[in-house]
């Protein structure tokens, strides 16, 4: 980011600051939200907008992205310092937050920000909803006043269920209260402050009314009206979080992947995922050195940011710097605020992430998409949601190699003349004293390979055959199908066959080059691709007529 680009016009000074002011209202709420759905003291998630939101607004490619702590980040953090005490949370929270930084920016450097296109649709949709419903299953306990000590989120709200009696229906009631004004306002020409004022509601109506038995966030969290403090990560514990912050990174960067593509720079242009995954990565060092939880590109908060009038990096700044002051101020007032009016809020964001339009595509897509989903859905609810990504995009990996496979077929071509060629089946066994041009359809690669040498025909007790197996497009192959050309080509020559390849291009012929592949083909059988579409075939042709009349 040049200095020219923190220039602020007049006309957007205002507009900026109304929108950062309005943006550190509707965001405190929910980074105290998102420190307790991380289990953690709800002030971590502020220091994330104080200090992630204005760091990352100088360093992201993207002149409005929200940079800041997200639910499917929090819920990961949570699975990360699951059975960690509580007294040791912010020296774990140091060392993840600032791997995660050091992985995003990482990633960055090696402008790896086009890998995000590899973690497929169903992938993402799964762990989404397992996020969601894990945010949603994790606010029970919190929205009815009854703690189960239940094993996992799932059994605890069967438990629940079962302990009806000692649910307190007060809190409950604050926590429905919450939802239902959510609900109201989102209907309206307000629907941007719903989550604000129904805080605001539900914390005066605990006041007014006196309802001592609703727990407030003073009752348990003591809001410290200072400066995030700096601290130094503690190097013993970079072997215990490096897994899950790999992970977290990974989950920052995919969401904001959609900031990225759905939101262009005041010229225009889109901006560079690669230049937003360095952004985000200095972002997370600079929080994780002051005890923040993880942040990264939020399509909602950008969207919001956008909606309020922000225009350039100021409106993002101006967001940090007015949630600073808030801290600092207003500490006893976010101390007042009712529990499970803050779970009910963490119920409704969950809710909202349900994307039921993009469950729907995974579903009707076919039985790979559909699986590849509900394993990760599975997976996010029933084990840490780190390990709930590395599990979806290793299935992923793995049906993809397999449909790969299963797509590739071998294609003979037939010369008609007058340049004019057709496709057709190939023969289950080879002819003698034929020419046949073969081409293969889909990948080459592992599966791919060897599906490709199943199709080939057999060479039974062919006798002066010429085989052509065109390459044509082919930008690269694997070491695999080159063992398995080499092996075709010895039995056909032990036999008295020739195999040739035609239209390689100058990458493959240098990979060919590198092996003995070459050498047992014979440079006179290899035919680079040409400018003009089918010359190398009708070269292979000409040569082919040749060695048949030698042959004779």
């Amino acid at each position: 980011m040049s200095i020219t680009q923190l220039k602020i016009p007049r006309k957007a000074l205002l507009r900026d600051m109304t929108a950062g002011l309005v943006m550190s209202i509707i965001t405190v709420p929910g980074s105290i939200a998102n420190g307790i759905l991380a289990g953690i003291n709800p002030i971590f998630g502020l220091y994330s907008t104080i200090v992630g939101t204005t760091v990352g607004a100088f360093f992201t490619s993207s002149v409005i992205m929200n940079v800041d702590t997200t639910g499917a980040t929090a819920l990961a953090v949570g699975s990360s310092l699951l059975g960690k005490s509580s007294d040791m949370h912010l020296e774990y929270l140091v060392v993840l937050v600032i791997l995660v930084g050091i992985f995003q920016l990482i990633f960055g450097l090696l402008k790896l920000g086009m890998l995000t296109d590899y973690i497929s649709n169903a992938v993402m949709t799964g762990f989404i909803t397992g996020v969601a419903a894990q945010a949603i299953l994790g606010q029970v306990g919190d929205l009815t006043g009854y703690y189960s000590q239940a094993g996992n989120k799932i059994v605890r709200v069967f438990d629940t269920l079962v302990h009806f009696r000692e649910i307190d229906i007060v809190t409950l009631g604050v926590g429905l209260l919450t939802m239902t004004v959510i609900l109201g306002v989102e209907r309206t020409r307000l629907a941007r402050y719903a989550y604000v004022m129904a805080l605001a509601i539900a914390t005066l109506t605990v006041l007014v009314l006196g309802l001592d038995s609703v727990a407030l966030v003073g009752d348990t969290t003591n809001i410290p009206q200072t400066l995030p403090r700096f601290n130094l990560p503690s190097f013993s514990l970079i072997g215990e979080m490096i897994i899950p912050a790999l992970a977290i990174a990974i989950i920052g960067l995919v969401q904001s992947s959609g900031v990225s593509q759905s939101f262009p720079n005041p010229d225009g242009a889109y901006p560079d995922p690669s230049g937003d995954f360095r952004g985000q990565g200095i972002a997370n060092l600079a929080t994780g050195f002051f005890g923040g939880l993880p942040a990264g590109g939020s399509l909602s908060g950008t969207a919001l940011l956008r909606s309020m009038g922000g225009r350039t990096r100021w409106a993002n700044i101006f967001t940090g710097i007015f949630s600073l002051i808030m801290v600092l101020l207003f500490a006893r007032l976010i101390e007042a605020l009712p529990v499970s009016a803050i779970a009910g809020l963490i119920v409704m964001v969950g809710i909202s992430i349900v994307n039921l339009p993009r469950i729907s595509t995974a579903w009707h897509t076919g039985p790979a998409p559909t699986a590849i989903m509900l394993i990760t859905f599975v997976g996010a609810l029933l084990m840490p949601i780190h390990y709930a990504v590395f599990l979806g995009v290793f299935i992923h990996i793995l049906l993809f190699v397999f449909q790969s496979a299963e797509a590739v077929r071998v294609e003979q071509i037939l010369v008609l003349g007058d340049e004019r060629y057709a496709e057709t089946t190939p023969p289950e066994v080879l002819p003698s004293g034929e020419i046949i041009i073969l081409q293969p359809i889909g990948s080459l690669f592992f599966a791919g390979a060897a599906k490709f040498e199943d199709q080939l025909p057999a060479i039974g007790q062919a006798q002066g055959t010429a085989v052509i197996i065109r390459l044509r497009d082919r930008d690269e192959v694997g070491s695999t199908f080159i063992r398995i050309i080499e092996r075709y080509a010895q039995t056909l020559k032990a036999q008295g066959n020739l195999l040739m390849l035609s239209g390689l291009n100058q990458h493959v012929l240098e990979q060919f080059e590198d092996t003995d592949l070459l050498d047992l083909i014979g440079g006179e059988n290899i035919f680079p691709a040409q400018a003009r579409f089918g010359a190398s075939i009708e070269q292979a042709l000409q040569r082919a007529e040749t060695w048949k009349n030698q042959q004779s």
